[in-house]
């Protein structure tokens, strides 16, 4: 009986362990996902950890972006940066008209104070300028940003007042000696406060004089052009002002023109051509067309004649001489 029982035994125990062996295994599940903000996805393997064997990578593009402005000029298109007052006297017009009937050019005009077309030059966005800043100009060039520069003309400023000349200035032998009579009279004097191209004049005349203008008779004015030369006249006093504003006015006012022809009165215009190495970019063969016409002596008689028509004389002169 017992013999029988241990058979069952080792029956039973055989099958429940071939059942056992066919149940299916369960795998424990892994660990959570990090949830850090620093966590990096792997980097992507390159083309030549993923190819297959004996397959050669592909090519890689070496090749760089174009450098900014690296961009070739224009050859039909000219920029110019100029001055403000002289796109608005019309002069520009008339001899830019001249230019274009023997140049077929698509001619852009950036106009503004010569400090800002100083710096589009230097940002190689105009082929050409046209402005009246010697200082800055000469350091354009001795930087390497400009190549050539050449006179065309001159403005000029003059000092007007009254009638009687109670500083008798006109008979100064220069525009220096006219100011320090005025200022030996103590006689009323405006100057403008808003001006950069007036005050710059008048501060080289004062200097030239030896003078330090002040005390009551020195009046700086905040009325812009017009407004200056009214108190002028309403107090019978002296005034720097350029010829065009003064002829422009002259019929409102108790003031003549009393002192003029001073090489320390004259506003000078040069014209200065972008150098073509600083970018690909500049229409140089353009610009030195343009500089070659404005000193031809067929721009420098336009300019001769320029306001005789309207005010009986010129308001810009030649300083290009054939």
């Amino acid at each position: 009986m017992r013999h029988r029982k241990t058979i069952w035994f080792l029956l039973l125990t055989l099958i429940f362990s071939a059942f056992a062996c066919n149940l299916p295994q369960v795998t424990p599940a892994p660990p959570s996902a990090p949830t850090d903000a620093g966590f990096q996805v792997p980097t992507q393997a390159s083309p030549q950890e993923t190819a297959a064997p004996g397959v050669p990578p592909p090519a890689q593009n070496t090749s760089q972006p174009a450098a900014p402005g690296a961009i070739a000029a224009d050859e039909k298109k000219l920029t110019l940066g100029t001055t403000t007052s002289l796109v608005e006297s019309g002069l520009l017009d008339a001899l830019l008209n001249q230019f274009r009937a023997s140049n077929n050019y698509e001619i852009v005009i950036e106009p503004g104070g010569a400090g800002r077309v100083l710096r589009l030059a230097e940002k190689s966005v105009v082929d050409v300028l046209l402005i009246n800043e010697p200082g800055s100009e000469k350091k354009f060039i001795d930087d390497g940003y400009g190549r050539d520069r050449l006179p065309v003309m001159y403005a000029d400023f003059v000092i007007v007042g009254p009638a009687a000349d109670p500083a008798n200035i006109k008979s100064a032998a220069s525009a220096a000696e006219a100011f320090k009579k005025i200022a030996d009279a103590q006689a009323p004097f405006f100057a403008r406060s808003n001006n950069l191209d007036i005050q710059g004049a008048e501060t080289k005349l004062w200097k030239a004089a030896g003078i330090t203008p002040q005390g009551a008779w020195y009046v700086t004015s905040d009325q812009g052009p017009v407004g200056t030369l009214k108190l002028a006249s309403d107090d019978d006093g002296y005034s720097l002002t350029d010829r065009v504003t003064f002829l422009e006015n002259k019929d409102k006012f108790k003031l003549e023109l009393l002192y003029e022809d001073d090489e320390l009165l004259r506003d000078n215009y040069h014209v200065l051509t972008v150098n073509p190495d600083r970018s690909p970019k500049i229409n140089y063969t353009a610009a030195q067309a343009l500089a070659q016409f404005l000193t031809s002596p067929e721009a420098q008689a336009i300019i001769q004649q320029f306001g005789v028509d309207r005010f009986g004389q010129p308001i810009y002169f030649p300083a290009s001489q054939p």
